[in-house]
């Protein structure tokens, strides 16, 4: 089992800023990926970002420029930096570890863009 914790949400306003991050522990293995993905009220859960173990980085269109996918694989953390932020942006903030075989999932972090 892994296990994933995760922090940074917060109320923020229209053009802000905001990092997550996110700490993976337990049984951890090497080749991963690790990512963010959301879920806003009402609609589903969808990709934000993710990164590879050898830093491979894929983004949703409605984040690429605004968002930065990082990672420590020292830590096993996973970091998420969002700029100018969009009402849209709105919604809990899921951390994600796995690989083709097993995937787990942080609690989620809300993030409220709003003026």
């Amino acid at each position: 089992q892994v296990q994933l914790v995760e922090s940074g949400g917060d109320l923020v306003q229209p053009g802000g800023s905001l990092r997550l991050s996110c700490t993976a522990s337990g049984s951890i293995f090497s080749i991963n990926t690790m990512g963010w993905y959301r879920q806003a009220p009402g609609k589903q859960r969808e990709l934000v970002a993710t990164i590879t173990s050898r830093g491979i980085t894929n983004y949703a269109d409605s984040v690429k420029g605004r968002f930065t996918i990082s990672r420590d694989n020292a830590k096993n953390a996973v970091y998420l930096q969002m700029n100018s932020l969009k009402l849209e942006d709105t919604g809990v903030y899921f951390c994600y570890y796995g690989n083709s075989y097993v995937q787990y999932w942080g609690q989620g972090t809300q993030v409220t863009v709003s003026s």
